[in-house]
């Protein structure tokens, strides 16, 4: 009789569950389908697809929960019930929170395009959120262990007994862990204060490139040769660097060139300006040619020209470089430099006299 009653009661207990796992599915399915179908009449869904799995286990959890609370298990499935239960819904909150949190992002993002060409507020937008995305990320996952050793009696009961060591292990560990937490304050620093932004256009330790990735603990500069330099986060926050897009993505660019001090600068000018305007590179801003040194063999001439983002600026340097040196290649070579020498008498060498033939006599 013993035994039948305990096979009765194992087999109400699968059958409660089995029916609370069914209802949940059922439930979460049906809610979900009334959230898309009322979500994408005004918008494309992110967020709902996002969280489908998280709120699924979570609502199957509830369902368990439900079922096996009115079951009489014994003191040790039910201990071990809660501590797996309280560990779960730790587990699972934290997924939840970190699909949300990824999906918000993607959402923010979305509205904002880095690939335009006047992407300044875009990419602060991109640089903030991404920042504060992967702080938000380090905290949950924080949280989450936190709560998951909490849910385990053994771990407080350690947790209380280390307790009174906690000021030296915090010394050692906070002692250890400085430049982890000073790039980490750093990041956070620069989410708000924006040295630097995504695709910012800068140049650190004499090179040029672009910020590809921003951490918390170091920043990923794409050179231009497709090398990648990383940079601590700290690094932007205590020594100079240069950064070409701060305000706009418009830029200067200079071309110089040296000719000969008699060429006539004017008709060279006119070959400059005509040269950048012809070129579908220019923004239509800055085209002059001046003259800023002049040497004992050389004239300086410095053009200065205008682009749209310092790529197209070095493009545009260069395509019309060449297109003014053709010009006095072709129309002026008395303009390129050449080295001029006088000697003298004197200066090395004796003046040159016609030899003379020797008298008869002599001979």
């Amino acid at each position: 009789m013993p035994d039948i009653s305990l096979t009765n009661i194992t087999s109400l207990a699968a059958v409660s569950i089995a029916i609370s796992v069914v209802a949940a599915f059922l439930i979460h399915w049906v809610l979900y389908a009334i959230a898309v179908r009322v979500v994408r009449a005004r918008m494309t869904p992110i967020l709902l697809p996002a969280i489908f799995q998280p709120t699924r286990w979570l609502v199957v959890l509830f369902a368990l929960g439900a079922g096996v609370q009115p079951l009489e298990l014994g003191p040790r499935v039910e201990a071990l019930w809660s501590i797996g239960s309280k560990m779960l819904f730790a587990l699972l909150a934290g997924w939840l929170l970190l699909r949300t949190l990824r999906a918000v992002r993607q959402m923010i993002e979305s509205h904002s395009d880095i690939n335009a060409e006047d992407n300044l507020k875009a990419r602060q937008r991109h640089t903030r959120v991404r920042i504060l995305y992967r702080i938000a990320q380090s905290m949950i996952a924080v949280l989450v262990i936190a709560m998951v050793l909490i849910a385990i009696p053994g771990v407080r009961s350690i947790g209380v007994t280390l307790a009174a060591s906690a000021g030296l292990v915090g010394l050692a560990v906070g002692a250890a862990a400085q430049p982890a937490l000073k790039n980490l304050i750093a990041g956070i620093q620069m989410a708000f204060s924006e040295p630097i932004r995504l695709d910012d256009v800068v140049i650190v330790e004499g090179e040029w490139g672009r910020i590809e990735d921003i951490t918390l603990t170091f920043v990923a500069v794409r050179i231009w040769d497709d090398r990648r330099m990383v940079v601590p986060v700290s690094y932007f926050l205590e020594k100079p660097f240069q950064n070409w897009t701060t305000r706009t993505s418009d830029l200067l660019g200079t071309v110089f060139f040296y000719v000969d001090p008699a060429a006539d600068v004017g008709r060279i000018r006119d070959a400059f300006v005509d040269a950048v305007k012809a070129n579908r590179r220019w923004d239509g801003r800055v085209a002059i040619l001046q003259v800023t040194d002049h040497r004992a063999d050389a004239l300086e001439l410095r053009g200065l020209l205008s682009a749209r983002n310092a790529g197209i600026a070095f493009d545009l340097r260069c395509e019309v470089r060449e297109a003014v040196m053709d010009f006095l290649r072709m129309q002026m070579p008395e303009a390129l430099v050449r080295s001029r020498h006088r000697l003298e008498p004197g200066e090395g060498f004796e003046q040159w006299a016609p030899p003379t033939r020797p008298s008869a006599a002599a001979e």
